[in-house]
């Protein structure tokens, strides 16, 4: 299990000392790697531990929407920081052109050394992703609420890199059922880290009691 130690800008533990005591509560917890978002929560997390970490740089876009790690410049950032990991959206909607989003992988391997995880939508992205040259798939953006195990399984059986579960993961028994499936990892987040995001699940439990 690998744990997703972020906040956004408008979220109450939004900083590195939160995300630094998170990052550490996760792993006295049993956390087999981490993800983190910018430069300095990366360095403050590769001080703690030599556990795998991936690394991600998140640009606010115009529309109000977030581009996950979406140049050369932002890759390098999170790589110098000290990220095993660099995870890119290769989602076809901000990654339309297949000979930019190869070159960006190409200049990842090339320049930086790290390894490439694509975080993905659908099936046809995951398998675009690995021919353009990615070490790993992820279903990081999968929409839905919950996890969609019909496509974890679809993508085990089409792609030959490791594949990581991520998105809409709440509950023990569906971090189990995936490594079951086959997943290499399962990234786990916002069950873990964000305890507004927690709290708010308790609420709506009694509301409809």
């Amino acid at each position: 299990m690998i744990v997703s130690c972020q906040a956004l800008e408008e979220e109450p533990l939004h900083g590195t000392i939160h995300m630094e005591a998170m990052a550490r509560a996760a792993l006295m917890g049993g956390a087999a790697g981490l993800r983190a978002n910018g430069r300095e929560d990366i360095s403050a997390m590769r001080k703690l531990t030599d556990k795998p970490i991936i690394g991600i740089l998140k640009r606010r876009e115009p529309d109000g929407g977030i581009f996950i790690t979406p140049d050369l410049e932002s890759a390098a950032l999170i790589a110098d920081a000290g990220a095993d990991i660099v995870a890119l959206d290769c989602t076809t909607t901000r990654h339309p052109d297949c000979g930019k989003l190869g070159n960006l992988i190409n200049s990842i391997h090339a320049e930086l050394g790290v390894a490439v995880m694509a975080d993905c939508s659908s099936l046809e992205e995951t398998l675009r992703a690995e021919d353009l040259g990615a070490d790993i798939v992820a279903t990081t953006l999968v929409p839905g609420r919950e996890p969609d195990f019909a496509l974890l399984e679809k993508v085990l059986g089409s792609v030959t890199v490791p594949v990581i579960a991520e998105g809409n993961y709440w509950r023990p028994e569906e971090v189990v059922r995936a490594i079951q499936i086959g997943a290499h990892a399962v990234v786990v987040g916002s069950a873990i880290t964000r305890p507004q995001l927690i709290t708010a699940r308790f609420a709506a439990a009694l509301a409809r009691r």
